[in-house]
Order: C-alpha cells, then sequence, then structure tokens
C-alpha cells in the first residue's frame, strides 16, 4: 500500500506495553494499512523493567532492550527516541511532541505508563533522594551510592523489595520503611507479612512496619536522616523512594479526556477512550475504575487494541489475572485470586510451618468445591498447580487442605494440576495468554529447546514465574513423543551439571561469569548460580565469600550459618568423629552461656547452638576459632559429619578403632562442596551404633579391617546403603572413598542425594565396584588427585572470613550501629531460652509474659 493512503498510527510512549502492541500490529498487519509512528520519552527504547534490578546484580542495562536493533526499519516504524507528546489536538487530530513537530493520526494510542510516587515529604527533593523506575534512576542511584555503606527504601511493596535488593547487590546495608502494618500489604495477610518480615530482616536488610515518614533532612556529615512520627528517626546516606505508581494520565487530562475517579485514563472494554480515535493501555489507563500495575493486563489490552487495528475488532478486554510469583530477597512470594478471602462465606486453610519459614494458605468457596484464592510464602512450588486448579475450576478433594498440607502417613497427596493434567486450554503463561495448545502446536512444529518455545509463543517472556511450569510441559510433550527430553541445568546452560563441572575442570574457569560468557546465556538465576558456584568449589576450593563467589550463594552460605524460624541463625562448630575435649566443652558453654544461646546436642554428635544474632556471628566464631574450632559446615552443601562410636579404644565388642577413623575421615573431607550434603559414619562392630548403614558413606569395622556402604541416607526417602567392598585396610578405605566422592561429585544432579545418585547408574554397586576398586575407567589417579587437591587447599570459611574486614561488612543486624536486634521474642523453657510462639509472642508484646 502507497504511504499516502495509509492510515496514521500515533504510539505515545515506549514502555513494554507499547512495544507488545507493536509486535502484535507488525504480525497482523499484512496488508501494510498503518503507518507508525513512536514517540518514546525515555532516551532508549522498551525495555525489560521488570528485571530492573539485575542492573545492580552486573547484567548490563542493554541487554534489557525488548525490541531488536533493526526492528523498527523492518517495519517501517518512525521512532522518536528521546521525543515525548505533549499536546493533544482531538478536532484537528494530531500529537504534538516535545520538539515541536506534529503528527496527524487516524488512531492514537495513549501507552505512557505510570511514574514513581514520592510522598509530599518535606526534604523528598534533598540530594541523595531518588525515585527508582528507570535505567536513569538506577544509574543515578549506583552513583551516588559509590563509597557510601547505608541506604534506606521508603515503601515495603513488591518495588520497594526488589529496591531493597539492589542496594544489597550494591554493596550497601539497606533498611525498608513501609507505612501500612506490614510488608507486601496487597499481596499477604498479616501471617505473612510477619513471617516475611521476619525472613527480610534474617537477611540483614533492617524492617520498619507502621512508620509515616514526616521530613527528610540533612544531617552534619554529609547523611540523611529520616523523621518518623511518633518521634523515631534512622539516618542513611542515600534514599530510594518506591512507594507505589501514579498513572501517567496529564496528556489526557489537559485534552479533556475522561479521567478514572483514582486518576488514570478511563477506558471502555474495546481499550477506547471517552474519544473514539484514542485508546489507552497499560498502567495509565483505568478500566471500571481500577488501574493496573503489572505487566499482564498491559499486554491483555495491546491484543485488544492490536485486534481493533488490525482485525474485526471484537476482542474486549475483561480484567485481568493479578496472580503474581516472583522471589525477592531469595524468599518466594506467590499470590492468586482472592488471597484475602473476601468471598462472602469464603472458608480459608492455612498451615505454617515455623521450622522451615514455609506459610500457604488457600482460599475456597462457602460450600468447600472451588478454589477462588491463596498465597504461597517461603515454598511456591505448588503455585502453578493451584493456579491451574484456580482457572479450570477444578472440585477440590474432600478435605481441601490436602492441596498444602504434607501428605499422610501411607497417604498420595492429591494432584493439583500438573501440566499432564491441564485441558487443551489451560492458561500457562498470563502475562501473554499463552494456552497449553500453543505450547504443544510449537513442540510439534520441531521447537523442542526451551528458548524455541519462549521465541515461538511468547510464554514466559514476561514476567518469568511461568517458565518452571513451561519446562515442564516441554519435557513431558517431548518425553511422549519418544523425544529424549533435555537435561540442561536451566535455560542460562545449554549442559548438564555434569557437563559444566567437566568444562570448569578442564577449562579451567574459575568464576560464574567467565563460564556463562563461554558456554551459557542471559545472566543466571537461582538454580545455576548457586549450582555453579558449587562445581567452583569442588574444582578449586577457593572461599565461597570472595567478591567473585558472594553473590552466587544462598542465603546459608552467604553467612555461613543456618537462619532459623524466628530470623536468628545456629552456630555448629565441628567436633570430629564426636570427640571432644573438656577445655573444648568448657568453650562452648562459656560461648553459649554469654550469648544465652539455646544448646543441643546433635544425632551427628556435635552441640548445636541456636538464636545468635547476625552481628553476633563473627564475636562467637571469634572466640570459638580461638579455642581451635572450625566450621561445621553445616549451612553447606558438604561433608557434615563423621559419626562414630567409641569403638574397640572403649566398648567390649569394639574391633577397630572407629573413634580415631572417624576423627581422620572428617578432617580429611571437611568441607568439601558437593551436589548435597554429606553425612558418614564408622561403626567399631556389627552393632552398628554409629548407623553406618544409614549414610551417603558408612564403614564398619570388622577382624581384618571394614566394611564399606554407600549411597544410604535418613532423609525424607530413608534407604540402606548397600555393601561395596569388605575387609578393606585403611589405606584402601580412603582411596576408594576419595573415588566415590569424587565421581559423586563430578556426576550427580544439582540437589541429589548419593542414595538417588546410586540408584540411578546403570549397572547399580556393580558399576561402582568395577570403577572404584577395579579401574575400569582408568579414572582412579585423577580422582584421587582432585580429592587431595580439596584435602590440600582447605581452610576453615569462618577464620577466613574473620581475617577480612571486607566479608565482615555483611554482618550487621542494623545499618546504623553493630548492636543487635533486641525485639526478638523468647521465652525460657527448660532453662534455655527458645523462640515464642505466636501467641506467646502477642502476650510479650502486651506484656502479660
Amino acid at each position: 500500500m502507497h504511504e499516502s493512503t495509509k492510515k496514521r498510527l500515533v504510539l505515545a510512549g515506549h514502555g513494554m506495553v507499547g512495544q507488545k502492541l507493536l509486535e502484535m500490529w507488525a504480525k497482523a498487519d499484512t496488508a501494510g494499512q498503518w503507518a507508525v509512528t513512536v514517540l518514546c520519552e525515555e532516551p532508549r527504547p522498551a525495555y525489560d523493567r521488570v528485571h530492573l534490578s539485575e542492573v545492580f546484580a552486573g547484567r548490563d542495562a542493554d541487554t534489557l532492550a525488548l525490541a531488536a536493533p533493526d526492528f523498527f526499519d523492518e517495519h517501517g516504524i518512525d521512532a522518536r527516541i528521546g521525543v515525548r507528546a505533549v499536546a493533544i489536538d482531538r478536532a484537528a487530530r494530531t500529537v504534538t511532541d516535545s520538539s515541536g513537530a506534529l503528527h496527524p493520526y487516524d488512531a492514537l494510542v495513549l501507552a505512557t505508563g505510570s511514574s514513581a510516587f514520592v510522598p509530599p515529604v518535606p526534604g523528598a527533593d534533598a540530594p541523595g533522594c531518588f525515585a527508582y523506575r528507570t535505567i536513569e534512576d538506577l544509574e543515578a542511584i549506583r552513583a551516588h551510592a559509590a563509597g557510601r555503606t547505608r541506604g534506606v527504601v521508603v515503601g515495603g511493596g513488591l518495588l520497594g523489595l526488589e529496591a531493597a535488593q539492589a542496594l544489597l547487590n550494591l554493596g550497601l546495608q539497606a533498611d525498608v520503611v513501609e507505612l501500612a502494618p506490614r510488608l507486601m500489604a496487597v499481596q499477604l495477610d498479616a501471617t505473612g507479612g510477619d513471617l516475611l518480615a521476619r525472613m527480610v530482616s534474617a537477611l540483614g536488610v533492617g524492617v520498619h512496619t507502621d512508620r509515616r515518614t514526616e521530613s527528610i533532612v540533612p544531617t552534619g556529615t554529609g547523611g540523611l536522616r529520616l523523621n518518623f512520627a511518633g518521634g523515631d528517626t534512622l539516618d542513611t546516606e542515600l534514599v530510594v523512594f518506591s512507594a507505589g505508581i501514579r498513572p501517567r494520565d496529564e496528556l489526557a487530562r489537559a485534552a479533556g479526556l475522561a479521567i478514572g475517579a483514582r486518576g488514570g485514563v478511563e477506558i471502555d472494554d474495546a481499550c477506547r477512550t471517552s474519544d473514539p480515535a484514542i485508546f489507552a493501555i497499560g498502567e495509565c489507563a483505568a478500566w471500571r475504575g481500577q488501574t493496573f500495575g503489572l505487566v499482564a493486563p498491559g499486554y491483555a489490552m495491546a491484543r485488544v487494541v492490536a485486534d481493533a487495528l488490525t482485525a474485526d475488532g471484537e476482542a474486549r478486554f475483561e480484567g485481568a489475572d493479578m496472580s503474581t510469583k516472583l522471589k525477592l530477597l531469595g524468599v518466594e512470594v506467590a499470590s492468586f485470586g482472592d488471597a484475602h478471602a473476601q468471598t462472602p462465606g469464603a472458608l480459608t486453610y492455612a498451615w505454617r510451618d515455623e521450622a522451615r519459614s514455609v506459610y500457604k494458605k488457600i482460599v475456597v468457596d462457602p460450600e468447600g468445591a472451588r478454589l477462588v484464592g491463596g498465597l504461597l510464602l517461603g515454598d511456591a512450588s505448588e503455585y502453578d498447580g493451584l493456579v491451574h486448579v484456580l482457572r479450570s475450576g477444578a472440585t477440590l478433594p474432600p478435605d481441601p487442605s490436602d492441596l498444602i498440607l504434607p501428605a499422610r502417613s501411607g497417604a498420595e497427596r492429591p494432584s493439583i494440576g500438573g501440566p499432564e493434567t491441564m485441558a487443551e486450554s489451560a492458561l500457562i503463561c498470563s502475562c501473554n495468554n499463552v494456552e497449553k495448545g500453543a505450547i504443544c502446536r510449537a513442540v510439534d512444529a520441531g521447537h523442542v529447546e526451551l528458548a524455541d518455545i519462549k521465541r515461538e509463543t511468547c510464554a514466559g517472556t514476561g514476567c518469568g514465574g511461568c517458565v518452571p511450569l513451561v519446562g515442564k510441559l516441554l519435557s513431558l510433550e517431548l518425553a511422549r513423543r519418544g523425544v529424549a527430553v533435555s537435561n540442561h541445568l536451566c535455560e542460562h546452560f545449554p549442559h548438564s551439571r555434569q557437563d559444566l563441572f567437566h568444562l570448569v575442570r578442564v577449562r579451567g574457569y574459575r568464576t560464574f561469569d567467565a563460564l556463562l560468557a563461554n558456554h551459557g546465556q542471559g545472566h543466571g538465576c537461582e538454580v545455576c548460580k548457586p549450582t555453579v558456584s558449587s562445581i567452583l568449589a569442588s574444582c578449586h576450593n577457593e572461599h565461597i565469600l570472595e567478591p567473585s563467589h558472594a553473590g552466587l550463594q544462598d542465603t546459608n552460605d552467604r553467612f555461613l550459618a543456618n537462619i532459623q524460624r524466628d530470623g536468628s541463625y545456629s552456630v555448629v562448630p565441628r567436633v570430629p568423629g564426636g570427640e571432644i575435649t573438656a577445655d573444648k566443652l568448657i568453650a562452648i558453654g562459656q560461648v553459649a552461656k554469654k550469648y544465652d544461646l539455646y544448646t543441643k546436642i546433635t544425632g551427628g554428635q556435635r552441640v548445636d547452638l541456636f538464636g545468635a544474632q547476625l552481628s553476633q556471628l563473627p564475636d562467637i566464631w571469634r572466640e570459638l576459632v580461638a579455642h581451635g574450632f572450625e566450621s561445621g559446615h553445616a549451612y553447606g552443601k558438604a561433608v557434615r559429619t563423621v559419626k562414630t562410636c567409641v569403638g574397640s579404644t572403649w566398648c567390649r565388642y569394639g574391633v577397630q578403632d572407629s573413634v580415631g577413623l572417624g576423627i581422620r575421615l572428617e578432617h580429611r573431607y571437611k568441607g568439601i562442596r558437593a551436589p548435597h550434603k554429606l553425612k558418614l559414619a564408622v561403626s567399631g562392630c556389627t552393632r552398628e551404633c554409629a548407623e553406618a548403614q544409614s549414610k551417603d558413606v558408612g564403614i564398619i569395622a570388622t577382624q581384618e579391617g571394614y566394611n564399606l556402604y554407600v549411597g544410604g541416607n535418613g532423609g525424607l526417602q530413608p534407604r540402606h546403603a548397600e555393601l561395596l567392598a569388605t575387609d578393606l585396610d585403611e589405606a584402601t578405605l580412603v582411596r576408594t572413598i576419595d573415588r566415590f566422592l569424587m565421581l559423586y561429585i563430578r556426576s550427580a544432579d544439582r540437589l541429589m542425594r548419593t542414595a538417588r545418585w546410586v540408584e540411578g547408574l546403570e549397572g547399580g554397586v556393580e558399576y561402582l565396584r568395577a570403577v572404584l576398586l577395579h579401574d575400569s575407567l582408568g579414572l582412579g589417579a585423577e580422582l584421587e588427585a582432585e580429592m587431595a587437591h580439596l584435602v590440600g587447599t582447605y581452610r576453615c570459611e569462618w577464620a577466613v572470613t574473620l581475617e577480612d574486614p571486607m566479608k565482615l561488612r555483611q554482618f550487621r543486624t542494623f545499618v546504623n550501629n553493630d548492636a543487635a536486634d533486641d525485639d526478638l521474642p523468647y521465652v525460657r523453657e527448660r532453662e534455655q531460652r527458645r523462640p515464642a510462639s505466636p501467641s506467646e509472642a502477642a502476650a510479650i508484646q502486651k506484656g502479660a509474659i
């Protein structure tokens, strides 16, 4: 079609939703009936704002771009970058831009988005105060943060917690200030908000809820002070406002278009404004009085407008699925449907596992037959299935609580809508409205990689929350078609964990970035980062808190301690073989008494100390290291303990020195990183007092030497270890264990216990005997050399940390000082303190306890 006869479309705004509209138009306008002009206010084309905070974690901002470099030229789009629409003449049907140019239109689409809400607080415009919305905002924050140590985020919703993560990624201590009485008040109820606050606090982020900021004033030291209602204050060096968004509707207001009661350009179900020639989509639009702050509703609106421009115009916007699943500060959070039980007569089922920091709640209709909503905190693995049950209207089991409770003994947990049970019409990706059938058809067309499925269907290219479900569905469909299912670690690495291990070992990569640059794509995720970190540790044994490794760690490894349900940490010094001197017992007792720690002897023959504050960990470990203790690695996927009985030294039945051997083995293998935690045991005779046959590696003494068992565990699916060899002398025993552990570390999948690994080996224990005892693959010397390297380069992780002031900076509970958190509620029981239950905590707050 000749340019002079084309209709003229002007798009005011070019964010994620605007770009989605252009993509849909480009696919549908095959006749070329529209000439398109885009006015993009920002100095760059549309980019992925959902993953904006990843820039602070090292991601190149340019990789967030949503449009290919040649997109505009390929489709003949006149894109004006850095130019915004400033006025609309509805009578003349023209738009004036900030350069003074005039753009006639037959259709105008407003996609002006939203702006960050900055509360009207005196001092909010002071130097050091920033909004958190654009790449330019991030660049300004990063520049100001250089050389500073403290930052505060005003706003405790989704955006606020993302901003807090950004400050942590910049190396700052972070606080979150929230006006509401809980974090994420829109998504979470009071119980969920309380648990989230504890989990976030345990990560070193200060949480201040129910705080109204009355003013921000500069201090004499170049910092800022937040003054709260009631007289409290908080000192910082940087303030980030992330307290919500406001629709950018000023252009529409000036043009006389109808505006919603709460702001936003009023639209009907066809996304038309009060002027039929003007549409509005995304965060600037108000549909039935409601504005939407998620990308999925904006994409749905874009589909409606694309249909109006290129087809019959019968598509309608019918509201949006506001279900969300994300990971904030390492904490999984998901909310779907009527999570706050506002449905009349709705029934609520909730389960809270304080030991694992998990909270799950579902809301069902008054008859208990249909799911209407729910929320998940700490473990969102059931999100996809529950959302499917919600959307499909499937009938619930007789006891709906079975959907979120652990399976009862001897009973199978009811199915909650895995991909194999979903109908073809089941919605997989709500951001892009992708149904299961579309993914199945893409597989039929020959697309067998996750990246191909995402490109062909757009599933998983919005918020990314559906990617695990898309991956499961892809694997299922490939298996049904007889296609070998990919064992890729994640979408960022087209390799298995075993492949990555060999790449690191053979090519000598020493950082995640180097491995990613040469063998991966993207920027990594919570799956591949800790997995690669473990591989690097297994190959090179560098300290996990070195700058190149620290950002890869899970929470427990990051703080070299296990986080507990109340946000405190456990301290577990190594006690090799369970043998301990009186002086060391006294030292543990003195530390426990000084810091008022709950003390317990474990099944692994160690002493656990519970209740340590984050800021106390270095002081506690400084005292323990001074008394000769080392890290027990209770926080890591590593060798934990070697349990022993007293053996021939004391026991009248013992036939070998089990304690001595256990101590030698624990010193040999201490701290070695692996796909999962490892436990060993040595029993001095067949009476098995050390329970060796329930361990990953078990040794039972005989009159002639030692019998070696492998592949046992006492976990969720207990398994007896299998006998690998008999009557081994100590040297042969150690050599065989070396080979076994290194072969497992080399070849097991992430988070695979030795029990499952042995079960999955073709040939099982017979294969292991051939490889480990008879060196059938010629790997023996190589495996032994790798183990010797790990043994020879061992250093206690806490001892190294105490020597490095930069590593110690992260061990602070509060930004402003090194004090502990005195507000955590405890009660005394059996002469020790323990965390208060919710009812006890409430009583303590009221002064009743």
